[in-house]
């Protein structure tokens, strides 16, 4: 606050913290809160608001545990967000450390910029392009034909798989970025002395690397963590028809059966879930905000 009034001036200073309470309140803290109350109210009829039927309720949460299709579901993308963050990370940390450690900064800014072009293009042509690619008889079914891979197509869009790759695709950038940052701010002369040392490259990653690019990977699986579990393209365009995501499901409330409390309800349980992993990933890695903040 010091810096700000001795770098703005205090009338400056004021506006721009006006316009963050302003911007929190009316577009992150009221509408939570305004989906709260819909989610602790019944579905009822116009005649019945404000009638003794309209009290607060915790029915909308129990209908999740009450319902096994939506449980499934639920503990599906539970699973497939995990399983996207672990692989996401798996061809990420290579990455990284590759354009931290061993790139010029000329081929680190030519990596970066070829990982940044595809978000150029909307996310709804890219995933129709995965969903070519993985076809039937799509592209890659053709190559692995040819190659003599495969002795006939394989349905890559059944199950969940399909979502999982377009996941892994459309949110490693999220999870490099981080980690190259993190990476970046390590001495190579700990790398080099722990090679002179005559440890294995796998050890000089665990006891050198690893622990020093923990705020990274924590804040790069945290931002793909969430941004797979609330994502709705991705697998309502690659997942197979009888493979539902839970924020399908939260569309369905909301828009196809009116029932915005249901809705609401099951959106602040896939909140839960999301603040769940962020706890658990801070506390795995044991970092502080103040960590990853940096």
């Amino acid at each position: 606050m010091k810096y700000l009034l001795s770098r703005y001036g205090a009338t400056l200073t004021g506006g721009m913290i006006l316009a963050t309470f302003v911007w929190l309140a009316g577009m992150v803290i009221l509408p939570y809160l305004v989906m709260a109350d819909f989610s602790l109210r019944p579905n009822l009829l116009p005649a019945d608001l404000g009638s003794d039927k309209d009290h607060y309720t915790l029915d909308n949460y129990g209908t999740l545990f009450r319902n096994e299709i939506h449980f499934v579901v639920f503990l599906r993308t539970l699973w497939g967000s995990a399983l996207a963050t672990l692989l996401c990370l798996c061809v990420a940390y290579p990455v990284a450390y590759f354009l931290a450690m061993i790139a010029t900064p000329a081929q680190a800014a030519t990596m970066l910029l070829l990982l940044v072009i595809p978000f150029w293009i909307n996310e709804i042509l890219r995933t129709f392009a995965w969903f070519i690619i993985l076809a039937y008889n799509g592209p890659l079914n053709g190559v692995l034909r040819l190659s003599g891979l495969i002795s006939g197509p394989i349905r890559w869009l059944s199950g969940s798989w399909g979502v999982i790759a377009g996941m892994v695709y459309a949110y490693t950038v999220f999870m490099v970025f981080p980690v190259y940052n993190a990476i970046l701010s390590l001495d190579r002369n700990q790398v080099e002395a722990a090679r002179d040392l005559g440890a294995p490259l796998w050890r000089i990653h665990w006891r050198v690397v690893i622990p020093h690019a923990k705020p990274g990977i924590t804040v790069g699986c945290i931002l793909v963590f969430t941004a797979a579990a609330g994502s709705y393209i991705v697998p309502s365009i690659l997942a197979a028809p009888g493979t539902r995501w839970f924020t399908e499901i939260i569309y369905q409330w909301f828009y196809e059966g009116q029932n915005w409390q249901q809705g609401s309800a099951y959106a602040f349980l896939l909140l839960v879930l999301c603040l769940a992993f962020v706890l658990g990933m801070m506390r795995l890695f044991r970092v502080g905000l103040s960590d990853i903040a940096r």
